[in-house]
């Protein structure tokens, strides 16, 4: 664990010394030595037992290599729990998600080195079957803006990115016509995330080499290192079928756990189909930490693999952005340079890292629904026990409350979806910004000084963030060190997630009210005529319309988020016929409304007031349904 020292009554640069001497040396004495494999066991054991226990995981894995030699290959619980069959570090299958990106970035600079491929050319050039969308004339989406995450595409993956049914594979290509996003900004503006564009170049891939894309992994990657235990195929190859670490969901109240379908990834194979062992994983870290090669089998040139690393992009030159394809994170002291990819499927979370000047990786998988939790204390836990990072004490600028303002509110990712229902999802997440009495800011669930203009670092930690302004001053948005694919820009008001509820909750209750008003007086609604009974009908249609689309939506979805992954309920479907039928009587119903204020001999003033207040209760929802997208039926199928 990281020591913690507190100094008091030092001059500034006594202290200032103290710190960057002293305090090193003292930490580095009792950072323990991650080449001790007794050392390694005992500590992971004991973050990852309990935490697997707690969080019901069935299943992990856990493999640390150092200097090319295996400190650890430790498995977890049971591939199999029924038949209790212990997970084998050397031959038992993860989903390691999307680390399985990095094969696809690898096969695609086996490409460039070739000179099949340029990774500044239109991607479009080497699409045969259909074309992306020339959304901004001029400003093609390349291979480089692929392998950055800066294409420009909206994300998106309710019903259609993961299935469970075999019979739902298509062809790549068609996959890939039928789901193309739509661009919401020029390439290389913004960083988010896009596992449809790593799919298209898995695609291209194919097309340029001739090979069916999980082949040309096969014979240029798996077969080249050795890798027995690894496969995009699905469902899996028979002959690897008994190695997998089944997926189970855990019901308390039976305490067991329930096995679940094997998850299919194949209509985007390219981003997160395979499935590997911890072992192969260590095969493939030998070549990347050793210039692209392992015991003379090589899979990259070192200038490439150098290429990969040193190329990329960066919003900001003091936070780590992307290199080509790999991720460069936050872990570890300055000089570590954490490089690698993160991983996670509905059913498996796992992290692959690596560090070329400490000549180190550690791979890790977990499974199960306590897949994420464990995954998270652990990996965090083993950075900061055997590679601590330096976090000298900060004071923060006694004149930042001047300045804090500017700040603070809610900023959103670019990694979502902006033309479907999906996008509904961007309102109801968002990092909330907050300023602090003692001059720092809260960002989400934790503290930051200002170390630099527009830079803060966490305050017991190394994180970073960048904010970053327009040319008036303003900000628009954040960047996270160790983070090159979560951009976030600020959000307006109406997007954030307090106003959307205030949107919704108080026309939702003025119009539960018509329908009370209904129910206790119904003799009074019977007795009504001419416009004053017309208006009152659209407001009870109003009413019906709203609310059944609120409830219907409820119920569809009411099985949580995962649910949503691998289909879209056929009740959320019929659900958006309401939005327009809602849309529909808002506007009869400001009719009706008018009508009322014109002929003043129809009721009193208040009950016309009263008509106009639910005339915009429900022209507010319509504004909702349009905005996000719930307006008609925007959703794949």
């Amino acid at each position: 664990m990281k020591p913690v020292h507190k100094l008091i009554c030092l001059p500034a640069v006594v202290l200032a010394a103290f710190q960057m001497i002293d305090v090193k040396s003292i930490a580095a004495a009792d950072i323990p030595d991650v080449s001790n494999a007794a050392v390694v066991e005992a500590f992971v054991d004991g973050v990852v037992k309990p935490s697997m226990k707690e969080t019901h995981s069935p299943s992990g894995v856990v493999m640390v290599m150092k200097e090319g030699r295996i400190i650890l290959a430790r498995g977890y619980g049971f591939i199999d729990v029924d038949k209790r069959i212990p997970v084998d570090p050397v031959s038992s299958l993860f989903r390691p998600g999307s680390i399985s990106k990095l094969f696809t970035w690898v096969s695609v600079m086996q490409l460039v080195e070739q000179g099949k491929l340029d990774l500044d050319a239109d991607v479009n050039q080497y699409l045969t079957t259909f074309q992306i969308k020339d959304t901004w004339p001029g400003q093609p989406i390349t291979l480089r803006h692929i392998m950055t995450h800066t294409p420009g595409f909206e994300d998106s993956a309710l019903g259609f990115l993961i299935t469970d049914d075999p019979a739902r594979i298509m062809p790549l290509a068609d996959s890939l016509a039928k789901y193309q996003p739509n661009r919401i900004n020029p390439p290389g503006l913004h960083t988010a995330y896009s596992n449809y564009a790593t799919a298209l170049a898995g695609l291209i891939v194919a097309n340029v080499s001739g090979m069916e894309f999980n082949a040309y992994l096969q014979k240029n990657i798996f077969d080249v290192l050795g890798m027995q235990h690894s496969t995009f195929v699905e469902p899996l190859p028979p002959e690897l079928a008994g190695d997998m670490a089944k997926a189970y969901s855990y019901n308390a109240g039976t305490d067991s756990y329930e096995e679940e379908k094997y998850e299919i990834i194949s209509n985007f194979g390219p981003a997160g189909a395979m499935a590997v062992s911890a072992y192969d994983m260590s095969l493939f870290a030998h070549a990347l930490l050793n210039e692209g090669a392992y015991q003379g089998r090589r899979i990259l040139e070192a200038a490439t693999l150098q290429q990969m690393l040193d190329e990329g992009f960066a919003h900001d030159d003091r936070v780590r952005g992307m290199g080509l394809g790999f991720i460069e994170r936050r872990f570890g002291p300055e000089g570590f340079d954490n490089f690698g990819h993160d991983g996670g499927t509905t059913i498996f979370i796992s992290h692959f890292g690596m560090s070329l000047k400490e000549d180190f990786m550690l791979f890790s998988s977990f499974s199960g629904p306590g897949a994420g939790k464990t995954a998270h204390a652990f990996v965090g836990a083993f950075y900061d026990e055997f590679f601590p990072p330096d976090v000298p004490v900060i004071e923060p600028p006694a004149d930042f409350a001047d300045r804090a303002a500017k700040y603070t509110g809610t900023f959103t990712s670019w990694r979502n979806n902006f033309s479907d229902f999906e996008s509904l999802l961007r309102g109801l997440g968002g990092t909330k910004v907050t300023a602090l009495p003692d001059n720092t800011l809260m960002i989400g669930p934790s503290r930051y000084v200002e170390v630099d203009k527009n830079l803060f670092r966490e305050v017991n930690g190394n994180e970073r963030i960048a904010f970053q302004e327009d040319a008036e001053g303003e900000i628009t948005g954040m960047v996270t060190d160790g983070m090159g694919v979560w951009q976030e820009y600020r959000t307006p008001f109406y997007e954030v997630t307090q106003f959307i509820g205030l949107l919704v909750g108080l026309p939702l209750l003025i119009l539960l009210g018509v329908l009370l008003r209904l129910c206790f007086n119904w003799p009074g609604y019977k007795s009504l005529a001419g416009a004053e009974k017309n208006a009152r009908r659209a407001s009870v249609l109003l009413a019906i319309f709203n609310i059944l689309f609120f409830i219907l939506a409820g119920i569809a979805v009411s099985g949580g988020l995962m649910s949503l992954m691998y289909e879209l309920p056929t009740l959320l479907k019929v659900s958006f016929i309401f939005p327009i039928l809602a849309t529909l009587a808002a506007l009869y119903h400001l009719y009706q409304s008018a009508q009322l204020w014109r002929q003043p001999v129809f009721g009193s003033s208040i009950s016309r007031i009263a008509y106009s207040i639910v005339t915009l209760a429900g022209l507010g929802l319509s504004w909702f349904y349009y905005h996000w997208n719930l307006l008609g039926f925007n959703y794949y199928s």
